[in-house]
């Protein structure tokens, strides 16, 4: 077996405190039906530096989204992406993005995916700083005790609907930024006219679909485009699952098919 056949196995240290028997699972079944180099780094150095050393092997991540928005950012940096494809198991808490991107759930159904799967080239987000986004970012960044107070008052205010009349909107629905926002170019907002919010996400076609949300407009301003810059004073974003900021502006650039991930068959043949 050659080593561009084989696997390095990077377990997450926080998969194994978490779920230690779906990361036995997983190994179990690589190791069944490969040639495999378990790596199990104590802290993000380490993972670091498993990844860097993996010579022609095909890398696998055993872990949540952070961990593998961790080996998509490190694996750009070193401009690796381009020409070879990463493999997830996806173990914690926080799962979903993987999940969105076609990656089994399960540790058994994600491993038996690593060995019989195809690579499935993906866009990727990238800023200015080399900052990469798999799923999509929002501005401002929310919080989870903000998102959970909108859905209380969504549920409120659908209630009340029924019964009496409509109740006014939440004060989290009332704040509005100053935000200038250019999607190729082409101006969508500007400092004079506050938004409330704006999110990209590539949208598979090569391109970012852009939502700016006005105040004052039920229905958001759409657009799609291949940069997109934000500027304007001092704000946050989340980028998938990672808050970033306090930042002035900052500049976003779909790179179509940037990078590989290895899905079931069914998966990566869709578009």
């Amino acid at each position: 077996m050659s080593d561009h056949d084989q696997l390095l196995v990077v377990i997450d240290p926080v998969a194994r405190r978490m779920d230690g028997e779906s990361v036995r699972i997983a190994k179990d079944v690589l190791c069944g039906g490969s040639e495999a180099k378990i790596c199990l780094p104590d802290g993000p150095e380490e993972f670091a530096r498993a990844l860097a050393r993996r010579g022609q092997r095909r890398p696998v991540v055993v872990g949540d989204d952070r961990a593998l928005l961790r080996a998509v950012g490190l694996l750009h940096r070193d401009r690796w992406l381009g020409d070879g494809a990463l493999a997830l198991v996806p173990v914690g808490a926080a799962v979903q993005l993987a999940h969105s991107l076609g990656v089994p759930a399960g540790p058994v159904a994600a491993a038996r995916a690593v060995l019989d799967g195809v690579v499935r080239r993906l866009d990727l987000l990238v800023d200015e700083s080399d900052g990469v986004v798999l799923g999509g970012l929002s501005i401002p960044a929310v919080r989870a005790a903000a998102r959970a107070e909108a859905s209380v008052w969504n549920a409120c205010r659908s209630l009340v609907r029924t019964l009496v009349r409509p109740a006014p909107p939440s004060p989290a629905a009332r704040r509005a930024h100053r935000l200038r926002v250019e999607a190729d170019g082409v101006l969508l907002a500007d400092l004079d006219r506050p938004v409330e919010g704006v999110t990209v996400r590539a949208d598979r076609d090569g391109r970012a679909e852009i939502l700016v949300r006005h105040p004052a407009i039920p229905e958001p301003v759409r657009t799609s485009a291949l940069t997109v810059t934000v500027s304007g004073p001092d704000f946050r974003y989340r980028a998938d699952t990672h808050v970033t900021g306090p930042v002035r502006t900052r500049t976003w650039t779909v790179r179509p098919g940037a990078w590989g991930l290895t899905l079931p068959a069914a998966q990566a043949a869709e578009t």
